[in-house]
């Protein structure tokens, strides 16, 4: 039995499977460490962060052109209809090809134009937050916000901030946000998932975050989490990227159903699927395991959405409709 899903955390660039690599890097010339399908899912095959680290790379390098960065949004929507998805927030980070020639509107076109065309072609509607990388030089993170703003009206609902957030706290990057805010797109950074609660906090002080990207660790100091039980700040969890990248031991250890005990909303994603080895399914068959129910995943997913009232209504009609009761926690498809 398939049901609806709304999925608020997913790297386009990190769903595009070796497949579709293979014949964009061809498109555009640009060399790969295997030349066959079977050469470079070997590559996929996931060994830590660095191993991640090292696939993303390859895989952005060969993201070129508005053709490349619209195939990425309507392959991935054909891939997350197939699960049930009617929903999709999906990350691009534009600095990285704009760093290797592309121009901002040739990546902000490409992306606009897939998601356009992802609900013409699969029914699902795809709206798109574009991210800051940390360690950029501040300007990208500033041009990243006016671009969304330029771009609001073709499905732009947010700006987010990816990368080490060891690294990089983001109160530096409170203006880029302030920017986006005062041109009516939302704030949806990432935060909370190996760095501890004050990286949570300070999303939500300096970023004045709608939603945090992770916020797992927000466990680790019971008051942050009676903050966001009580603000109503949802959560978008990634169980398998999680356990992926050591950000928790093991999935039976997952903080994610002391934090819905503890009443907060969390939405269930995939973070980068063709990377980590999951898809949708997958991601909501570990979230049932963990005793946290389909339904709810998807009603946290429409309370923390950034579309507009026309596509909530029909989020909200999809999930009433829907008989919730037939499944079970083995988490069907």
């Amino acid at each position: 039995m398939t049901f609806p899903k709304i999925e608020l955390h997913v790297h386009l660039e990190g769903t595009v499977r070796a497949g579709t690599l293979l014949q964009i890097a061809r498109r555009n010339d640009v060399p790969l460490p295997a030349d066959s399908v079977e050469g470079l899912a070997s590559l996929y095959e996931f060994r830590d962060f660095a191993h991640f680290l090292e696939v993303w790379l390859l895989t952005t390098a060969a993201l070129r052109t508005e053709l490349d960065f619209r195939q990425v949004v309507v392959d991935y929507a054909a891939e997350a209809a197939s699960h049930g998805a009617v929903y999709l927030e999906a990350i691009f980070t534009p600095a990285e090809p704009v760093r290797r020639g592309a121009g901002w509107d040739e990546v902000f076109t490409g992306y606009c134009e897939g998601a356009q065309q992802a609900a013409e072609l699969y029914g699902v509607q795809v709206r798109l937050t574009p991210d800051i990388p940390r360690g950029y030089p501040l300007e990208a993170a500033e041009l990243t916000a006016r671009y969304a703003i330029a771009y609001r009206d073709r499905g732009v609902v947010g700006i987010g901030l990816g990368g080490s957030e060891a690294e990089y706290p983001p109160e530096p990057y409170a203006r880029a946000f302030a920017l986006a805010r005062d041109g009516g797109v939302g704030s949806v950074p990432h935060a909370g998932e190996v760095a501890g609660p004050a990286s949570i906090r300070g999303a939500l002080d300096s970023l004045a975050a709608d939603r945090i990207r992770h916020g797992i660790r927000a466990v680790d100091d019971r008051g942050l989490v009676a903050e966001l039980a009580g603000r109503g700040v949802v959560l978008d969890v990634c169980p398998i990227s999680n356990l992926r990248t050591g950000a928790v031991a093991s999935l039976a250890g997952h903080p994610l159903p002391e934090l819905v005990a503890a009443g907060v909303a969390c939405s269930v994603s995939t973070d980068d699927p063709a990377m980590f080895g999951t898809d949708l399914t997958a991601d909501y068959a570990a979230a049932m395991r963990l005793g946290v129910s389909a339904r709810d995943c998807y009603l946290a997913g429409l309370h923390g959405a950034l579309c507009d009232q026309e596509t909530r209504n029909q989020l909200q009609q999809a999930g009433e409709t829907f008989d919730w009761a037939g499944l079970t926690t083995a988490g069907q498809a």
